[in-house]
């Protein structure tokens, strides 16, 4: 076996010579151009891996049977957990880069067009495979048309291909704790139990809840969570603490920080652009601020988990499980 030696293994040749600023081939160095290049192809190359995590949880979901005797599941969390430590990294850079003045990047803004991060392919991917569509996007007609025309061919052929949210609607909707398997009737008069546990902790204002409890949990009416996976995701908050649903649980939590994390860091985005540019547009033809805050406010993928913690009560309300149900919800001896 030949010997690794560690530039050579890291290709640093190539990464460390891969910034070229534009101020400095027009004659005209601008000394803060080092520090935009550096700052975005470390974003790209967390952006990789940050594809390379999903994409391995995906494998495991994806011929609709996730092993949890196997460790699969908790491999989930565990790879999930390590994309929102990575997003909360990319939050952070945000930091580095607001030490760079406005004046500071006038000196080689324009030199950039129409060269924007926008363009980001790799954001887009990880963005899609997570599961946000082009519908839910804002300004959705802008969204591919500053791309390459085999990288735009590239986003939209994502739309007709399964996601992460998709896998993970599965596999909720298939969870048998809430089956004929366990409970007498499916378990329908412990959901008939549950709403009314549930209308009795409502206060003034929120009457219109049961509406949505049974758009959510029962006609599935214009969501894309299923009812059956609404079903299984509130029983896996309520009774998290049960042996088998604790590593559900955390799973579920870790979708939930990836979208919060994801949430920050459009709004650091925003701020550091609404600070630095004011409100001009973007290098790349966008509104600039104006579209930074249309995509924070709708580009959250994982909402429909959150919002079913509109549905939870206090723990001295939790019904207690049949003896039945709380023995499958135990590990074996």
């Amino acid at each position: 076996m030949s010997n690794v030696y560690y530039p050579d293994y890291l290709q640093l040749d190539k990464i460390l010579g891969a910034q070229e600023p534009e101020s400095v081939k027009l004659g005209s160095p601008a000394h803060d151009e080092m520090l935009f290049i550096i700052i975005h192809q470390s974003y790209e190359l967390w952006f990789k891996q940050i594809l390379h995590e999903v994409g391995s949880v995906m494998e495991l979901f994806a011929d609709d049977h996730i092993d949890d005797n196997a460790g699969e599941l908790s491999i989930a969390v565990h790879r999930l957990g390590r994309v929102h430590t990575i997003l909360q990294v990319l939050v952070h850079k945000i930091d580095i880069l607001e030490t760079m003045t406005p004046l500071d990047f006038l000196d080689f803004r324009d030199m950039l067009r129409p060269a924007s991060g926008f363009q980001s392919m790799q954001f887009k991917i990880a963005e899609a495979k997570l599961g946000l569509r082009m519908e839910q996007r804002f300004g959705k007609q802008y969204y591919t048309s500053q791309l390459k025309p085999e990288h735009k061919a590239e986003i939209e052929a994502l739309e007709g291909q399964p996601t992460l949210f998709d896998q993970i609607n599965g596999w909720l909707g298939r969870m048998p704790y809430l089956t004929g398997q366990f409970w007498p009737e499916g378990g329908q008069e412990f959901w008939r139990d549950l709403k009314q546990t549930y209308a009795a902790s409502l206060v003034k204002g929120e009457e219109g809840n049961l509406a949505l409890w049974e758009k959510l949990f029962e006609t599935g009416e214009g969501r894309r969570l299923s009812p059956a996976a609404a079903r299984s995701a509130v029983f896996i908050m309520l009774y998290r603490d049960e042996p088998v649903l604790q590593m559900p649980f955390r799973l579920l939590e870790r979708l939930l920080d990836i979208d919060e994390a994801m949430a920050t860091w459009r709004y650091r985005h925003m701020s550091m652009v609404h600070r630095t540019i004011g409100l001009r547009v973007g290098t790349g033809g966008s509104t600039g601020k104006q579209y930074l805050a249309g995509a924070l406010g709708s580009h959250h993928i994982f909402q429909e988990i959150a919002d079913l913690s509109s549905f939870l009560f206090e723990r001295r309300r939790i019904p207690v499980l049949p003896a039945g149900v709380r023995a499958a919800l135990r590990f074996s001896a």
